[in-house]
């Protein structure tokens, strides 16, 4: 069955870096758009990036410009999220997310199919 699988989070000090994990089982994985989002407490769930299938195209949200970079490996069938300069407003339940091309704007949450269940970031100041 499709698994989404997080890993790579933890409790860190303010301006640490972490890498988080993705892997991907069950589907093309190659042929699918991913995405990272991050939901903190008491708000929305919010956009952090997004890349195309070859990873050769990433968005991201201006909050993380800058300081985070997406990348993917499609022979291992992983994602990744380089985080650099974490501050305490970058705590939050980070989720990988995987849509389709062409479905939907890669900003938008209904855009995706596919959610894992969460990798907890933690940044004390």
């Amino acid at each position: 069955q499709v698994q989404l699988v997080e890993s790579g989070g933890g409790l860190v000090q303010a301006g640490d870096s972490l890498r988080l994990s993705c892997l991907a089982s069950g589907f093309a994985f190659n042929n699918y758009e991913m995405a990272w989002f991050r939901q903190a407490p008491g708000k929305e769930r919010e956009i952090v990036g997004a890349t195309n299938t070859m990873g050769t195209v990433t968005h991201y949200a201006d909050s993380v410009e800058d300081r985070f970079l997406i990348a993917r490996d499609n022979v291992k069938n992983t994602l990744y999220l380089g985080t650099n300069s974490l501050d305490p407003e970058d705590a939050a339940m980070y989720y990988c997310a995987a849509r389709t091309h062409g479905n939907g704007d890669w900003w938008t949450e209904n855009a995706y199919s596919y959610w894992g269940q969460g990798t907890q970031v933690t940044v004390s100041s």
